[in-house]
Parts: C-alpha cells; sequence; structure tokens
C-alpha cells in the first residue's frame, strides 16, 4: 500500500505527492489529476495509476480540483463548475494558475526533471491545460478524457456561453504540438463524448501536421465503453497508460 506525502510549495499551493523524499534530490515528475489530490493517489481505483508506477524512481504530484475537497460532494463539482461561470467566475482558469505556480515552484526548487502529466475524466482535461500552458511538459496521459465543456449534461445550460467554448481542449492544439499524447476512450461514453475526444485529436494531429510535425505523436485507442454511461475505465487501460508514462519519462 502506498502512502503520500503533503507539501505546500513556496506560494504556498497545496500538493501531495508519492515517491521519494524531496531531500533526495531532482527525479521526473508525473502530475496525475482526477479527484482530491490525496484521492488520486490513495483512492481505488482512481489511483492505479500511482499503483502502477510506484517502483519507478520518479515523484507523482496532485492537486485538490475545484470542489473537490472533502467537504464537497464529487459527484456535483461539474454542476458547481457550471454555476460558478454562469455567475461570470473562473473555478478552471483559477486552479491551472495555481497547478502552473505549483509545477515552477518544483522545478524553481530543483527537486523535478522531466515533467508528464496525465488525468481520470475531468482530471484528463486539467491535465492537457497545464500541457498546453508548460512548454516543458513532454507527455500527456488521457483516461476517458473531458476534451469540451460544452457537450456535458452539466453544461446544457450554458454551453452556448464564450467562456464555455474557449475552454474546449480543440482550441489548444497550437499549444500542444510540443508533447506526446495519448488518450484512451470508450466507444459509447456520453458522458464526455466519444465523438468530441475524436474531433480534439484530430484537430491536434493536422495543426502539428501544419506546423511541420510530420508524424504528429497524437494516439487515441478506442475499446469497447463499459460503467456508467459508459465512462469507465478498465483495468488493464490504467496499467497500459501509466507503462506508457514510464517510457516518456525514459524509465522504461
Amino acid at each position: 500500500m502506498i502512502a503520500s506525502e503533503r507539501i505546500l510549495t513556496r506560494k504556498g499551493h497545496e500538493l501531495f505527492f508519492v515517491g521519494p523524499p524531496l531531500l533526495q534530490g531532482p527525479l521526473p515528475a508525473f502530475f496525475y489529476f482526477s479527484l482530491g489530490g490525496e484521492e488520486s493517489l490513495l483512492l481505488d481505483p482512481f489511483n492505479l495509476p500511482a499503483v502502477h508506477l510506484q517502483q519507478l524512481p520518479l515523484r507523482i504530484f496532485s492537486m485538490t480540483l475545484p470542489f473537490h475537497e472533502e467537504s464537497e460532494d464529487k459527484h456535483t463539482a461539474i454542476a458547481k463548475w457550471a454555476e460558478e461561470m454562469a455567475q461570470g467566475k473562473t473555478p478552471l482558469q483559477d486552479f491551472l494558475t495555481q497547478a502552473h505556480e505549483a509545477l515552477l515552484d518544483l522545478l524553481e526548487e530543483g527537486v523535478i526533471t522531466h515533467i508528464a502529466t496525465g488525468g481520470l475524466s475531468r482530471g484528463g482535461f486539467i491535465a492537457t491545460h497545464l500541457a498546453a500552458l508548460e512548454p516543458r511538459i513532454k507527455a500527456v496521459l488521457g483516461l476517458a478524457p473531458m476534451t469540451d465543456l460544452s457537450v456535458l449534461r452539466d453544461f446544457e445550460a450554458i454551453n452556448h456561453l464564450e467562456s464555455v467554448k474557449a475552454l474546449s481542449l480543440s482550441l489548444l492544439a497550437p499549444k500542444l504540438t510540443h508533447t506526446h499524447i495519448r488518450f484512451y476512450i470508450g466507444n459509447r461514453d456520453i458522458a464526455v463524448g466519444t465523438a468530441a475526444c475524436f474531433s480534439f485529436i484530430e484537430t491536434l494531429a493536422n495543426v502539428a501536421f501544419e506546423a511541420r510535425v510530420r508524424s504528429p505523436h497524437v494516439e487515441l485507442f478506442i475499446s469497447p465503453s463499459i460503467g456508467h454511461r459508459g465512462h469507465g475505465t478498465p483495468a488493464h487501460i490504467f496499467a497500459e497508460g501509466a507503462h506508457w508514462i514510464g517510457q516518456q519519462l525514459h524509465l522504461l
């Protein structure tokens, strides 16, 4: 059983991580998002990437997504994102700013080297946005990733807002040609949209090609849907994705 450690960065951002102590010096880092920071690393099955990677010489970091604190109901978190955005607030942009600052703090402190990001569902959405903000992120893993808020049931009433449309991953494509991306999704995921996921990957591949990346490192694996609304992720895909991250960080 793995255990996590809680730290505060120089700017006061709370992070949880598993792996060797920070005093042991710089190591590759995988920033993984799913639910609360500690839950993402310790709660089965959300923590399976951390479980599969724990034997490698790296640190796996996580942060608590908006409205995923212990006092909150994670099942209503997406609806609360929509409620906030309907009021003109920016919960996701604010979180991404904090996550990027935390990553920069760790780089300045010299405790991380090669960097990859990843996440499950809403966490995959965050991980991809973070990679667009930070060019030193060289790989992104998305497991049943959310790619477009406007297709979500909780955003149906406000999917016409420009602030919602502006967060679509497809608009980030020009800022992601530097990174390797691998997404996994079910063939009938009606929670985050199989078609929306494919559209993003297709857009990214085309934009990379137009930027003279002749063989874009962009992959999408579609498998039979499982779970509620086809939004589950099988155990073997968690394992495959974790192995790929290990390869991208030059540890396998």
